[in-house]
Parts: C-alpha cells; sequence; structure tokens
C-alpha cells in the first residue's frame, strides 16, 4: 500500500491550549463506532428474554460473557498491532468485522423465538456477536492509543483530550441508544432487527470516516505519522489468514461459557498471568519502567469494581426500568433501555466541564493525582447505588418506583465515571513504556473484561418476584434493597483503599528511569 507523505503544517507548541485535529478525527471514528456498540447493547438483554426466549438469569450471563470477550481480545489486537499490523490497519479491519457482525445480528433479529424452534437464528445470534468480538478487538485498544500519539511525552493537555475523545464515546452513545430505543425497544419484538441494522451502518460510517482523514490529520506535533506499519513486521498475509481460527476459538468460548461450563474465567486468569510474564521478564525495562508499570496494573484491579457495578446498566438496570419503575411521563410510556441514555447526557454536558476543570488545575499545580481522581469515582458510584437502596427500601408488591431514583443514579453514575475512565485511560498512555503501549492499554480492557464478566454474574443475581432469594459468597440477598446494597458495599470500600494507597501511587508513577 502506498503512504501518502505527512502533511505537517505549523507544529503544536507544548503550550497550546487548542487540540491537533486528529483528535476530531479520532472522536468522530469513535463516536460512530460507540453508536453501533451502545445502540446494540442498549436492546441486546431485551432482545435476549423477549425475542430469543432466555430466561434473565441465563440472558445476563450469556451478556456478561460477551462483554468480557469484547474486552478481552483487545490483548490479541494490541499484540497484533505492535508487532505486525500498526494502529491503522487494525482499526480499519475491526471497523469492517464491526459492521459485518451487527448485519449477522440483524438477520437473526429477522427470524426470531426459543432455540428450541429456532436453532438456526440462535446459530446466527453467536456468530455475529462472535465476529463483533473479534473485530473489536482490533479496534479498541488501537484508538485508543492513538489519542495520546499526537500529543509529545510531557505535553499536559493529555487528560483534557482523553476527556474531549471520551465524550465522543458518550455522544455516539446517545445517539445510538435513542436511535435504537425508539426503532428496536417498541414493546414488539420484531422491532429489534431494525436496531441492528441501524448500528451496522453506524459502524460502517465510522470505519470510512478514519479512512478519508487518517493520512492527512493523524501525526505528531512535528509532523511525523502514527499508527502505520511497524517498521520491522513480516506477518501482514499471516495475521490475515488467522482470522478464522482466532474467529472459531471467540465462538467455542463463547458457546460453551454460556450453555455447557465456565470457559472464560479460566481465560481470563491466562491472560493476566500472560500479560505479567511477557511484560516482566523484559530485560529492557528499567526499575523505573516496572515501577509504573505495576501502577498501570494495581489501578486496573480496582477499576474492576467500578465496571462490575456501573455495567448494571444495560441488565439488571435494565430489568428494573421494564418492571419496577414507573416510566409514564405526559401519558406517553418510556422504552426501559431508553434510561441508557442519561449515563451519555450527563457524560456529554460534563466532559467539557471537566477537561475544564482539570486544565486549570493543572495551570495552579493543583490538580489531583489520577489515582484521587479514580478514587473519587468509586465514591460517587456507591453513592448512586446508596439512592437506590432509598428508593427501593420498603417497597410494597406492585408499587412502581419514581423515575427520579435511577435518573439520580446514572447522574452520580456518570460523574464518578469521568473521574476515573478518562483519567486512566490517559494514565495507561502516560504510563506505558513505547515497547508495550498497545498491550498495556489493552491490560486496561483485561480489567474491563473481568468486571463485565462479575457484571452479567451479578445480574444474574437479581430477584425475581415468585423466585427463592439467590446467595452471595453465603448472604442470602434480600429483595432489590439487598442486591443494591451489595454494591455500595463493594465500591465504598474499593474507593476508600484506593484513597489510602494514593501516595505510596504517586511515588511509584514518578520513580527515575
Amino acid at each position: 500500500m502506498q503512504t501518502i507523505p505527512a502533511q505537517t503544517g505549523q507544529p503544536l507548541s507544548v503550550e497550546s491550549t487548542s487540540h491537533p485535529r486528529g483528535l476530531y478525527l479520532l472522536f468522530a471514528t469513535e463516536m460512530w463506532e460507540r453508536f453501533s456498540y451502545y445502540g446494540m447493547r442498549a436492546v441486546l438483554v431485551l432482545f435476549l428474554t423477549k425475542a430469543m426466549m432466555m430466561d434473565k438469569a441465563f440472558a445476563s450471563k450469556f451478556y456478561g460473557g460477551y462483554t468480557s470477550l469484547v474486552y478481552l481480545t483487545p490483548l490479541i489486537g494490541g499484540f497484533i498491532s505492535d508487532r505486525y499490523w500498526g494502529n491503522r490497519r487494525s482499526i480499519l479491519t475491526g471497523g469492517l468485522l464491526m459492521a459485518l457482525g451487527q448485519f449477522t445480528l440483524f438477520f437473526a433479529a429477522s427470524n426470531y423465538g426459543p432455540a428450541s424452534t429456532h436453532a438456526f437464528s440462535h446459530q446466527l445470534l453467536y456468530l455475529g456477536l462472535g465476529v463483533m468480538i473479534l473485530g473489536n478487538g482490533f479496534f479498541k485498544p488501537n484508538i485508543s492509543s492513538m489519542v495520546g500519539s499526537l500529543y509529545s511525552a510531557t505535553d499536559k493537555r493529555k487528560d483534557a483530550a482523553y476527556t474531549i475523545f471520551y465524550m465522543g464515546i458518550n455522544l455516539g452513545s446517545f445517539i445510538g441508544n435513542t436511535t435504537t430505543s425508539l426503532i428496536g425497544d417498541t414493546g414488539r419484538s420484531e422491532s429489534f432487527r431494525w436496531a441492528f441494522l441501524a448500528c451496522g451502518i453506524a459502524m460502517l460510517l465510522g470505519t470510512g470516516v478514519f479512512q478519508w482523514g487518517k493520512n492527512k490529520y493523524l501525526h505528531t506535533p512535528e509532523g511525523v505519522q502514527v499508527g502505520e506499519t511497524p517498521a520491522i513486521s513480516g506477518g501482514i498475509k499471516g495475521v490475515f489468514a488467522l482470522l478464522p481460527v482466532i474467529l472459531a476459538v471467540i465462538l467455542g468460548v463463547l458457546y460453551l461459557d454460556t450453555a455447557k461450563f465456565s470457559t472464560i474465567v479460566p481465560l481470563l486468569l491466562v491472560a493476566v498471568v500472560g500479560i505479567v510474564a511477557l511484560i516482566f521478564t523484559d530485560k529492557s525495562l528499567t526499575p523505573g519502567d516496572i515501577q509504573r508499570v505495576l501502577v498501570i496494573f494495581i489501578v486496573s484491579f480496582f477499576v474492576v469494581f467500578f465496571w462490575a457495578a456501573f455495567e448494571q446498566a444495560p441488565a439488571s438496570l435494565t430489568f428494573f426500568a421494564d418492571e419496577q419503575m414507573d416510566r409514564t411521563i405526559f401519558g406517553y410510556t418510556l422504552p426501559p433501555s431508553i434510561f441508557q441514555n442519561l449515563n451519555a447526557i450527563f457524560v456529554v454536558i460534563g466532559a467539557p466541564l471537566m477537561a475544564l476543570i482539570w486544565t486549570a488545575l493543572g495551570r495552579r499545580n493543583a490538580e489531583p493525582p489520577s489515582p484521587l481522581k479514580m478514587a473519587f469515582g468509586l465514591a460517587f458510584l456507591a453513592l448512586g447505588y446508596l439512592v437506590m437502596c432509598f428508593g427501593v427500601s420498603d417497597l410494597q408488591p406492585g408499587v412502581k418506583v419514581s423515575m427520579f431514583f435511577l435518573v439520580a443514579l446514572y447522574f452520580l453514575h456518570s460523574v464518578g465515571e469521568l473521574c476515573l475512565s478518562p483519567i486512566g485511560l490517559s494514565l495507561v498512555n502516560k504510563l506505558s513504556p513505547l515497547k508495550f503501549s498497545s498491550l498495556l492499554m489493552a491490560v486496561w480492557f483485561v480489567a474491563n473484561a473481568i468486571a463485565n464478566y462479575l457484571a452479567g454474574f451479578m445480574s444474574s443475581l437479581y430477584p425475581e418476584e415468585g423466585k427463592p432469594a439467590k446467595q452471595l459468597l453465603g448472604f442470602q440477598i434480600e429483595g432489590l434493597y439487598g442486591f443494591f446494597l451489595v454494591f455500595v458495599v463493594s465500591a465504598s470500600l474499593a474507593a476508600l483503599i484506593l484513597f489510602l494507597v494514593n501516595r505510596k501511587l504517586v511515588k511509584m508513577m514518578n520513580a527515575p528511569v
């Protein structure tokens, strides 16, 4: 492939308050990809329970297995990008695969029903999700790591850049969720297919935008192109030949985990051990590098607690909105899936404000360190579920809960997300040795993989009327109050511990090379 020479223009100074145009290209690409992912995710559990006739516990675990693999495959994509393909080829390939997966779901949803009578549709469901898992593995870690590549190593605008980038994620989520809720979550099972079709089209748009602007806008302040094929790469065609094999493994793991026995948990353990061995046995790492890599692993551990509770939105919280909440406003009953949009709305509004706050505090040398910001995020998460505990306390059978409580939860969770997620992405980029930049970004997604699997498991414990109370670690979960209280306790403890170790982590982050 012929490479177009870099269009350098006027390099940006480190002190500039504006951002490179490449950031907005990545913003647009990620926005359409998030339309595709979050639009589909908004209606997935409802599609599984209402059209494919799965029970809530099975659908929750199925959702957890799928989203876990979505975040696990960036390990493969990050490694292939670093060694063979580069960011650009990985993003283009991943985008096309995800579009294909969405179109496959469209066909699965066109002939829906239980597995006993619609086996082929269920096979298409697995195939579509498997292709999207594979595509996401190439797309996700590479576009995130490219954001940091547009700035110099010491540029203080990185946190603000990731916050702006994160606004693109949530803008895409808002547009996608709104679209799929209105055309897919209509109360009629035949409508779900239109949601998947819209998501496939959005993914094609995002891939096309990236292809159009990648050579013109993706370069360093000095004008050097970023994300191109590594200088020493001998396996470009060989990786393409391996794609069907990787897909077959993904499909096998997803099927066995949902229908037979747990296969994802051992994979997650192998992934963690493998990354640790691969990184810490590298002799080129300095003692300072090792300290900073350890910080990435430590904060990733705390991230698990955040996302396991946060990711109840498309599962148990959607069940709650569907069955236990008064969704009528001005005589119109809102679709249960559309409440997931509250998070995107709050983040889109709050992201630029948060970027201004961090930038202003940075100029005054008063900005909190990244681990402390993340502790604040966990605290806001706990507060959100505490509000829900008040809302369902002493709830009588047949009584609907005011939507105020769910709105308050999503507001607090959104503030927490802004304190944790974009800051964590920026932290990984800043602390990663260049050799392992994409792989260590994938570590962040492994934490998300573990968290999403736990989210699916926790959602399967959602209390159902007329069924026996479920147990967690020997404790019986008594109704909705007990269910939400689990998240209050776990997030609060994680926030407290991270707050206590904050100074030690900052010292490790600043270890000499």
